[in-house]
């Protein structure tokens, strides 16, 4: 008896992504996570215990002690430097070759889908690993901090300005150009997966609700019950790293031989 459990689309759904002409995947923290990288929601350690991310991750905060937040990414960039993409961001890749059109939409901020090899994926929520002038807003390279003895380093575009992580924080909005590429996407698709996302946070959580509103088909891959699950075709509860290479191999298979496929 084979007790490992299975993350197959069903019949019908299977055959609207063999023949969607664009697919969207929208991606959260839980697909990162496997990957070891913490999420807001896990606890603080070390120096920062006493701290909420909501309390480090705002333009108040680094308005107030600059430093301190600099410091705390710094942290989490090092987190994100030792991650390495996982079977699901590769999955995605290989999705991208066997469908028409595709999206990649994410609101994760540590560039592993595109160290996976994912082109053009939208970034809602930016990059840690970029950095950008906290004032007029333009990117700085990474030899101008690599020069810098300073904490956080000053910006070359502005006096007074300084380096911040290129993230939206609590209390800004998301990129306007990054939101509307988003939700041309979730508009345009016929087939939506959403993937490791808690389906709380706005506007991505919106965003497979879109697709659905258009018509397309949507498909849940989480381990948890979010409020997305109650409007799913189907929820497929399991880790993105096991979940998306069987649906990538089952659509494999159903395109080279349309009759294979689950009777479920």
């Amino acid at each position: 008896m084979n007790d490992k459990p299975s993350y197959l689309l069903n019949n019908e759904l299977l055959a609207r992504l063999r023949g969607a002409r664009h697919v969207m995947v929208l991606t959260g923290a839980g697909m990162s996570a496997e990957s070891g990288i913490p999420t807001f929601r896990d606890a603080q350690t070390g120096i920062w215990e006493k701290y909420r991310p909501e309390e480090l991750a705002t333009p108040e905060a680094f308005a107030a002690n600059p430093g301190r937040v600099w410091r705390w990414y710094e942290e989490r960039r090092s987190a994100v430097r030792a991650a390495s993409p996982h079977a699901g961001h590769q999955a995605l890749v290989m999705l991208a070759n066997l469908v028409p059109g595709f999206s990649l939409v994410t609101q994760n901020v540590d560039g592993l889908h595109q160290l996976a090899g994912s082109g053009n994926v939208t970034e809602l929520h930016g990059n840690i690993l970029r950095s950008k002038c906290h004032i007029s807003g333009r990117q700085i390279s990474g030899e101008w901090l690599a020069d810098s003895s300073q904490i956080p380093p000053p910006s070359p575009y502005v006096n007074r300005g300084y380096a911040r992580p290129d993230v939206v924080w609590f209390g800004e909005v998301l990129p306007k150009e990054a939101l509307e590429a988003a939700m041309e996407a979730a508009a345009l698709c016929d087939f939506c997966l959403s993937v490791g996302t808690t389906s709380l946070v706005q506007p991505a959580a919106s965003l497979p609700l879109m697709a659905l509103e258009h018509g397309a088909a949507v498909v849940e891959v989480n381990p948890r019950e979010t409020p997305l699950s109650m409007h799913a075709g189907q929820c497929l509860r399991g880790p993105a790293s096991v979940a998306l290479p069987e649906i990538v191999q089952q659509l494999a298979a159903s395109k080279h031989d349309p009759d294979q496929g689950p009777r479920l």
